[in-house]
């Protein structure tokens, strides 16, 4: 995988095809290899990079990752795409991903051709359940990540076992259990809400949830 040195540390990224840009973003947990299914038939067509946030994958682990939020990702995807002089792209987001490309989009268009955004949370309020449940997962007694990836994939394919194989090694490293749980702590702060930030987004945008989705089900945020 090629590399890029930004201010929060080295970050890694593949870079398949030619074409048009698209930006993998993924998910907390998760990282770049999340997206391997898909990339056969898109690179034909497309050039496709997609990213290893700082603290996932093969990316440097950012300082102080119990203080992480999700502006922190902002900036990341903008130096990024700053020194990689991207011309305008479609950016494909899950979840945590979905969120930080919606924000690009509203705040600087000129940088987003189009967005997929997948499972992103942001677009409608908390209530008393769901910010209670950000807390317990942002807390030391939270579901591992590899009992809340279980949650998910419960059909058994090559991809979803080796997430599942990835989402247990998380628990064994302090440092990126401690930045799993402060993003999602950061779920229930002001900045993760999208829904000022979606008035403003022109590119055209299709949204995708899953119908059994146990966080961000379609009839609440979809």
């Amino acid at each position: 995988m090629p590399t890029i040195q930004l201010s929060t540390g080295l970050v890694h990224y593949a870079d398949y095809g030619q074409g048009v840009p698209m930006v993998f973003l993924h998910a907390n947990p998760g990282d770049s290899r999340d997206f391997e299914a898909v990339i056969p038939a898109l690179s034909s067509k497309y050039r496709l990079l997609v990213l290893d946030w700082p603290g996932y994958g093969q990316s440097a682990m950012p300082d102080s990752p119990q203080n992480i939020g999700v502006t922190f990702f902002y900036q990341v995807l903008r130096e990024f795409l700053t020194k990689l002089k991207l011309p305008p792209a479609i950016f494909v987001g899950n979840s945590l991903g979905g969120n930080v490309a919606a924000r690009l989009a509203s705040e600087s268009p000129q940088l987003v051709r189009g967005l997929v955004l997948v499972s992103a949370g942001g677009f409608t309020p908390h209530n008393v359940i769901t910010r209670s449940f950000c807390k317990f997962q942002g807390s030391p007694f939270a579901m591992s990540p590899y009992w809340w990836a279980r949650l998910y994939l419960h059909k058994r394919t090559p991809v979803t076992q080796a997430m599942l194989e990835r989402a247990a090694t998380l628990q064994a490293e302090p440092e990126r259990v401690a930045l799993n749980r402060a993003i999602w702590r950061s779920f229930i702060e002001p900045e993760h809400d999208l829904r000022q930030v979606a008035k403003k987004i022109n590119v055209p945008t299709l949204l995708i949830f899953g119908k059994k989705d146990p966080a961000i089900p379609p009839n609440k945020d979809g």
